[in-house]
């Protein structure tokens, strides 16, 4: 998780529990980047964590009960969510805010129901039933049950599924069985139940002999070992998602009902497989649950085949209970698992993914008995074939076919041409999304490795290219978990290979980056100057009046008398008047989302006049997949950085053009300027400020990073570590250039402002006193003609206005020095606070290469006195 992300997901929690940010999110960032360590949890951890809930808890039986019912519906992140909670009762702290927080809910609750009784009054009136009313009522609730054999749940969970389905897949619904497969009771193979037997009533069967009671109760078994009610055995309607009781007449004789109660849990087991088996053949339950009953579909066929055989010795008088309950044994456990598993996959509403995880973990619980074992990787095995020829197209080809919605891995819709026009759009990481429940838990470990897989192949496949997998073999489940993930890794090794090379070789990315480093980042100098020279009067005016075809124009023009004209991506830049200053543009790019920036963000870019050198930025056309790499993120970053290099170059130039003026004006001045010398070492101060910073950004931050990316790029194994590499490289420039810390970049602003406005004020003296000699000039020459005379006399008018505007200032040499005064105490005082504030954050080993600009900006030792003077006050004032 990045810096960023974190600082993200803290601000918008702190904002979902109406808790303002500010100090209280700096801590907890602070322990959330200390704390950034894998989590672990192992069954005796979990357990021990059960046990000390539990013991906390006042009703440590509700727990458990609660626990082991989440157990059997195989919920995900049981285990690491009752080892947080156990770690919660540990802390008092957060304990007592709990506490405190269900007393006043508890209080709002109590306070609203007393609300509303006072509003509403319920009457209240007592009723007594008949017990004939009671028996009616029991006859219709068995006939409502009778009528359907697939209870209503079933068929709302159907419908919810195929809505669901269908909402998000509009062009490929799902299939629809006709009603009469779910109307038809007697289809579904399982007891008929709430139905009247037809024919002439027998006598009870505890009247007749032993032996006949036996051959009566064996005949009776087979047919409700096949879903049949027999004549003294009956099954009772199914509620919910129970198993199914029987009836035994109770004249029986002891022993007989002995054995027979011994033999109807088969029964019982038949019947929920059998209904588990048509309910999950539906098409809304996926492919895996397809292949589930089909398996056990084949396995109850075998069972048929045993019952057929005991009817066959039955016929011939061979079979007794007592041989039946010798037969049916064996069968008893397998049809106990298949009921448990059918039972778990019914709880849980288990589909794809997790059907398969919990037929995995039922394999390994099952070590120490393999006939067990046996059977659930049977059943294990079958389930996951349609899941893995998904997985094989995905990792083999880069393709999703998955109708039912069960791979670990989905699609969205999202158009890859908004990666670079949507500065927020996140295709690389929204395209195609991990869905944590559908994950087997036995691909647990490979899942980041499968998304990367079919990533990869999905981008060079949408190039037009046909990418499949030259090691494409057949990936089948195994308890070795080494088999699938050699294949995997094979896989994955190619679609990074082929990606890569795709990008660098064929799209040449690292010339694609280096075309972006000659202009954002002011790599051709040349370039640089005939463009500034060519656009600065144009620059000089109002956003809304610069016209971007001309700019346009004097770019190319620029590009062609440069160096860069050798660069053959140099049509791909573009010019961009951004509608948002440099503070705006940060805070965007950090995109942190509290409040305040969201109002910064949203506000109307009208509002705020900005000059043509404010907005101006370049842009660069970059397409699909180099998009991928140099997205819309990355490029206002690269804006970011130019705009700061940009600012620093254009005071750079008005100060050297200040340098010039005086030179020119102590031509025609008349004054002794006394001034002078102060207005020069200011003027030579702030330039090298401004040169030594720039050298810093360019020679010392933005240099050394580049050529690291550039050798990461060449060890780089696949695109996410290219994206990683990329973005530390944009990371590690922004904050070395002071750009993501607040405090540094409002003071370095305020500098700025200074020399801006102390080149303004030079250079309105400077023509005044140009002017002022001119007008003495023109009063000892004496004009020849008249139309010199003309002309001098609009001269004289227009340096009399000129002069008369600035006459305070003109008056007397002394009032100029104290405004150059000014600038230079001010002009001091912040640039000694932000040399004091480097100081702090490089002592920070994180922040260690600003301390650099402190070595170049104070190369003689001249402020370090002063910077030694404010500690001593500092100190003192901390003292007192």
């Amino acid at each position: 998780m990045s810096e960023f992300r974190i600082h993200h997901d803290v601000n918008e929690l702190l904002s979902l529990l109406h808790v303002r940010g500010g100090d209280g999110a700096e801590v907890y960032i602070d322990l959330l980047q200390k704390n950034r360590t894998p989590y672990v949890t192992t069954t005796v951890s979990a357990h021990s964590a059960k046990v000390k809930i539990a013991e906390y808890s006042k009703t440590p039986e509700d727990f458990l009960k609660k626990y082991e019912e989440l157990k059997s519906k195989n919920v995900r992140n049981l285990d690491p969510l009752v080892y947080l909670l156990s770690k919660l009762t540990e802390d008092k702290e957060t304990l007592q805010y709990l506490q405190q927080n269900a007393k006043e809910r508890t209080e709002m609750s109590a306070n609203a129901s007393a609300a509303t009784s006072s509003t509403f009054t319920i009457p209240q009136t007592s009723t007594k039933m008949s017990m004939q009313e009671l028996e009616e009522l029991r006859k219709k609730l068995g006939n409502v049950t009778a009528s359907s054999n697939v209870p209503q749940s079933a068929e709302v969970t159907r419908k919810m599924l195929r809505d669901k389905h269908n909402k998000k897949n509009p062009t490929q619904p799902i299939p629809v069985f006709p009603n009469w497969v779910y109307d038809r009771p007697a289809l579904i193979g399982d007891f008929i139940t709430g139905t009247t037997p037809v024919g002439d009533q027998a006598p009870p069967i505890g009247t007749i002999p032993l032996t006949a009671q036996e051959q009566a109760l064996v005949e009776d078994l087979l047919f409700v070992l096949i879903g049949v009610d027999g004549r003294d055995i009956t099954a009772q309607p199914v509620l919910g998602r129970q198993s199914r009781s029987f009836i035994v007449d109770t004249s029986l004789d002891m022993s007989i009902k002995e054995l027979v109660n011994r033999i109807l849990p088969v029964a019982s087991c038949y019947s929920t497989i059998t209904r588990f088996t048509e309910e999950r053949s539906s098409f809304e339950y996926g492919q895996v649950n397809h292949a589930l009953t089909a398996a056990m579909r084949m396995l109850m066929k075998e069972y048929l085949i045993l019952v057929t055989q005991l009817e066959h010795l039955h016929r011939q008088g061979l079979l007794s209970l007592q041989k039946l309950w010798f037969y049916i044994q064996p069968t008893m456990r397998t049809m106990e698992i298949l009921a448990s598993i059918a039972t778990s996959v019914e709880k849980g509403d288990c589909m794809g993914g997790s059907t398969l995880s919990l037929l995995h973990d039922r394999t390994f619980n099952y070590t120490g008995d393999s006939q067990a074992q046996e059977l659930c990787l049977y059943l294990t095995k079958a389930a996951s074939v349609p899941y893995f020829e998904i997985l094989e197209k995905w990792v083999y080809r880069g393709i999703i076919k998955d109708p039912y919605s069960e791979f670990m891995v989905e699609e969205h819709e999202l158009q890859k041409e908004k990666i670079q026009e949507d500065y927020n759009d996140k295709y690389w990481d929204q395209r195609y999304t991990i869905i944590q429940h559908r994950i087997p838990s036995f691909l647990q470990k490979m899942a980041d490795k499968i998304l990367s897989t079919g990533k990869y192949l999905n981008v060079v496949r949408e190039c037009g290219r046909d990418v499949t997998c030259p090691d494409a073999k057949e990936v089948l489940y195994t308890l070795k978990e080494r088999a699938y993930v050699e294949q995997i890794e094979k896989a994955y090794n190619y679609a990074s290979k082929v990606l890569l090379d795709f990008l660098l070789e064929e799209k040449e990315l690292v010339s694609r980056l280096r075309s972006i480093k000659h202009y954002f980042l002011m790599d051709k100098g040349d370039f640089f100057v005939h463009f500034m020279d060519l656009t600065e009067e144009e620059l000089k005016k109002p956003v809304d009046d610069i016209i971007p075809p001309r700019l346009e124009a004097l770019l190319e023009l620029a590009l062609r008398m440069s160096t860069a004209n050798t660069d053959p991506f140099k049509d791909d830049l573009k010019i961009d008047l951004m509608q948002h200053d440099v503070i705006t543009q940060l805070l965007r790019v950090l995109a942190i989302e509290t409040k305040q920036e969201k109002a910064l963000i949203n506000a109307d870019p009208t509002e705020v006049s900005l000059s043509g050198l404010e907005a101006f930025s370049f842009d660069y056309i970059v397409k699909w997949p180099l998009s991928l790499i140099i997205n819309r993120k990355a490029l206002t970053r690269y804006q970011m950085l130019f705009r700061h290099i940009f600012y620093c170059k254009h005071v750079e130039r008005l100060l050297c053009n200040v340098w010039i003026s005086n030179k020119m004006a102590k031509q025609f001045s008349l004054h002794s300027a006394k001034w002078f010398s102060t207005a020069f070492a200011l003027r030579q101060r702030m330039l090298n400020f401004v040169q030594n910073i720039q050298y810093y950004m360019m020679f010392e931050v933005m240099e050394p990073t580049w050529h690291i990316m550039e050798n990461n790029l060449k060890s780089a194994s696949n695109i996410d570590d290219v994206l990683c590499h990329h973005t530390s490289f944009l990371d590690n420039c922004l904050k070395d250039c002071m750009l993501t810390n607040p405090e540094l970049l409002k003071i370095f602003s305020k500098l700025m402002s200074v020399c801006v406005m102390f080149t303004n004020c030079m250079q309105t003296f400077t023509l005044s006193m140009r002017l002022d000699g001119e007008m003495n000039r023109l009063s000892r020459e004496a004009p020849s003609t008249q139309s010199e005379r003309a002309e001098e006399a609009e001269k004289k008018k227009q340096a009399s206005k000129f002069v008369a505007e600035h006459m305070e200032a003109l008056q007397s040499d002394a009032g100029f020095e104290a405004t150059i005064g000014k600038f230079d105490s001010n002009f001091s005082t912040m640039l000694l606070d932000l040399l004091d504030k480097l100081s702090i954050y490089s002592t920070n080993d994180c922040e260690h290469s600003m301390i650099n600009i402190i070595y170049r900006l104070d190369f003689n030792g001249f402020y370090t006195e002063r910077l030694e003077k404010m500690a001593i006050e500092r100190s003192q004032k901390a003292a007192a």
